[in-house]
């Protein structure tokens, strides 16, 4: 979501400047694409852009229609086929992804004028709750207008509404809503009275938060990057000197707390992931039995394996009841083995098993993947 805040940041600014701006957004792949459906990029009449839609291939092209569609004030759709290399050539791009990129470009004018989808991701980034986007973006000649119309169910869970095509509205509706249950965005086509029409379902997710208990010196490799990626870092810690915020500079929150109930001072959502890495046992093993009565998914301990089985062993003779699926929800040693040694080297395998964990994937070699590297929608 570090991207979408850089988006909202350069509009607020478009809008101190009096820049005229459009909105580019990744509405349907067919094939192989650098990014998928819901990658953005706001483009500015200056020839400015934040975000991304490709790996820098297409955002040239995609300005100068976003100039066209500024000075026409309404929203276009640009498909770019790199499937075929002579016509890869004369849009004057050489990806070479095998893929077909549908792009919504929408003025940012005629935007505000529809819904103030601005605002919907504002809200989103703030509640952190998840928030689903259905955009109309191929339609019969017949029902002009009708590109960029949308439904939205946001983050608090209220509709906004801006369809006009006859009928749609309602079939939406149920698929959107099936879309945030699942989290799982696609592509839906519909026929309505006047003829076809193609929709991109888009959820949204908020971001990994990630509860780093432990201030020393490796826990800094690990905000750093978690916060890169636009995680939002908790580092809390029962050590004064370990809960300078000036150490951890990338970090939402510092929180110098006793060991014992620190958990209930911290949020915790189901996108909270936790990694233990005081290095100290006694404030790992006190830590742990908190972390196991809430929900959290993924709980890391760094430390050798022997390590982990003595203080499952100690807690269990204490009297607490540590289940299989307990067992399967923490990962320690913690992180994938890359052959890690430094500090900033476990930070990348911790943060890697993070998002592994996080996306569902397995880990493993592209290379020796079968099937497409991203799932299809």
């Amino acid at each position: 979501m570090k991207e979408l805040s850089r988006i909202i940041s350069s509009y607020e600014k478009s809008l101190a400047t009096r820049k005229k701006a459009a909105l580019a957004t990744v509405v349907k792949v067919q094939g192989s694409s650098y990014r998928r459906p819901g990658a953005r990029m706001l483009m500015t009449d200056d020839g400015r852009w934040t975000g991304a839609i490709s790996g820098g291939c297409l955002e040239g092209d995609a300005l100068r229609k976003a100039r066209q569609a500024i000075l026409k004030n309404q929203p276009s759709v640009v498909t770019y086929d790199t499937m075929d290399d002579e016509n890869a050539s004369k849009l004057g791009v050489g990806l070479g992804c095998n893929g077909i990129i549908d792009v919504l470009i929408e003025p940012m004018d005629y935007l505000r004028e529809q819904m103030d989808l601005i605002q919907v991701f504002e809200d989103f980034l703030r509640d952190r709750k998840r928030a689903a986007i259905a955009t109309v973006f191929d339609v019969e000649e017949s029902m002009q207008g009708g590109i960029g119309q949308r439904l939205v169910i946001d983050s608090r869970g209220h509709e906004l509404n801006t369809i006009k095509i006859r009928g749609l509205d309602h079939l939406l509706r149920n698929d959107l809503r099936r879309a945030l249950e699942s989290g799982k965005s696609g592509v839906a086509a519909y026929p309505v009275a006047e003829g076809r029409v193609e929709v991109s379902l888009e959820v949204l997710h908020p971001s990994i938060e990630l509860i780093i208990f432990g201030g020393g010196y490796d826990a800094a490799p690990v905000v750093k990057l978690g916060s890169e990626l636009g995680w939002q870092v908790t580092v809390t810690d029962d050590c004064i000197a370990h809960t300078g915020s000036k150490r951890f500079p990338g970090a939402c929150q510092v929180l110098h707390a006793p060991r014992e109930g620190v958990v209930s001072q911290l949020h915790v959502s189901p996108y909270t992931y936790a990694v233990l890495m005081s290095h100290n046992y006694a404030y790992d093993i006190a830590v742990l039995p908190e972390l196991l009565h809430t929900d959290i998914t993924y709980i890391g301990i760094l430390g050798p394996r022997k390590r982990y089985h003595k203080m499952i062993n100690e807690l269990s003779s204490g009297g607490l009841l540590i289940s299989d699926e307990d067992q399967q929800r923490v990962h320690s040693p913690v992180g994938l083995d890359i052959g890690a040694e430094t500090p900033e080297e476990i930070a990348l395998s911790i943060v890697s098993e993070i998002q592994m964990v996080h996306t569902g994937n397995q880990g493993g070699l592209l290379k020796t993947k079968k099937g497409h590297i991203h799932e299809r929608a």
